[in-house]
């Protein structure tokens, strides 16, 4: 028997690592939802840092990005904590950081006054993680500029970290609108959103009752303190000095508006695509307030779960490695999930 040596370049083995480095495993959504092992690794621009995925989690926007929303092509996925790994910048001292990312930036120019304000999600010329003009989070890497990055506390996990940017869109509520001590708060809706918005509120001490049709997932909001009823139990009347729309639909508004107090506040959490013809009459005839309410800033969400003063594990509803993210985007479509996390290599 002869045996056959092939002899092989060290320099061969070195390019397939140089390969290696520049391409991440990535979910892209082109046409189709796929998983993409060879995907471009970002690399960070002036002003960016290059962030490592640790956990992710899928949001309602990315399904709904899958059946043609906004147009999007590319990685999907905005709601994430990971690690910076690399700062193009002389200010390093995120380097190494557990971080989560607000999902927009501006177009920074000196005369814009929602930049000025750090409203990037305003801006005319906006990119938004996975949403719009930039690649999201559903990756082994992602790029943001350094003003969108905050650190996590030591005490908040992953686990809790990766519900930062829906927390900041329910605290988004206070910071538009002052509710007074003695004001009543009726939240419509029981899904993902609903739940965060009640127990944000609830956490700052507002009177605040939770309405949905499911009595598993207002259990989640009870255990925390947060007053509930059972749709099918709610008396439809105009008692509620604010009253929060979160069911994402034509029928929620229609009964938010009937609860409303005359000189209330109906805050819509949703967004709502009309299907038909509803009346808005009752909005001028008991002057109504209609309060458009989006994305919140970071800052408060970081502070509150840092206080512990909110606990999301019970809406965790399943966990599944970033192989099997096409299996968790299906699991995801089920009525009673709340939220699916994707877990990336650490």
């Amino acid at each position: 028997m002869v045996g056959i040596w092939v002899s092989v370049d060290n320099s061969f083995y070195d390019k397939i690592e140089i390969i290696k480095e520049r391409i991440m495993k990535a979910i892209v959504f082109d046409e189709e939802l796929k998983l993409v092992n060879d995907y471009k690794k970002p690399v960070p621009q002036k002003g960016e840092a290059l962030v490592r995925v640790t956990l992710a989690g899928i949001c309602n926007t990315d399904f709904e990005i899958t059946k043609g929303y906004m147009g999007y092509k590319g990685v999907l996925g905005h709601e994430a904590v990971g690690v910076v790994e690399e700062i193009n910048d002389d200010d390093q001292s995120l380097l190494g950081k557990r971080v989560v990312a607000e999902i927009s930036y501006g177009c920074k120019k000196p005369d814009c006054p929602y930049c000025a304000e750090k409203l990037y999600r305003h801006c005319p010329d906006r990119h938004t993680l996975g949403i719009w003009r930039k690649d999201g989070v559903f990756a082994e890497y992602f790029t943001m500029p350094l003003e969108t990055l905050f650190e996590v506390p030591d005490n908040v996990t992953d686990e809790q970290a990766v519900f930062v940017e829906p927390l900041a869109a329910a605290c988004e509520i206070s910071e538009q609108l002052h509710i007074k001590p003695f004001q009543k708060v009726i939240v419509l809706g029981d899904g993902k959103l609903g739940l965060i918005t009640a127990l944000e509120l609830n956490s700052q001490n507002v009177d605040v009752t939770l309405i949905g049709k499911h009595q598993n997932k207002l259990d989640i909001a009870k255990a925390q303190g947060v007053k509930t009823k059972l749709f099918n139990d709610l008396k439809v009347e105009k008692i509620y000095d604010v009253v929060v729309e979160a069911t994402g639909s034509i029928s929620g508004f229609e009964t938010a508006l009937a609860l409303t107090k005359p000189r209330g506040v109906l805050v819509l959490k949703s967004t709502i695509a009309a299907s038909k013809e509803f009346n808005l009459a009752p909005i001028v005839i008991d002057e109504i307030t209609v309060l458009g309410s989006r994305c919140g800033q970071f800052p408060a969400a970081l502070r509150l779960l840092q206080a512990e003063r909110i606990d999301f594990s019970p809406l965790i509803s399943a966990r599944y490695k970033a192989d099997d993210a096409i299996e968790a985007f299906e699991k995801n479509k089920e009525k009673d999930v709340l939220k699916v996390l994707i877990e990336f290599d650490k």
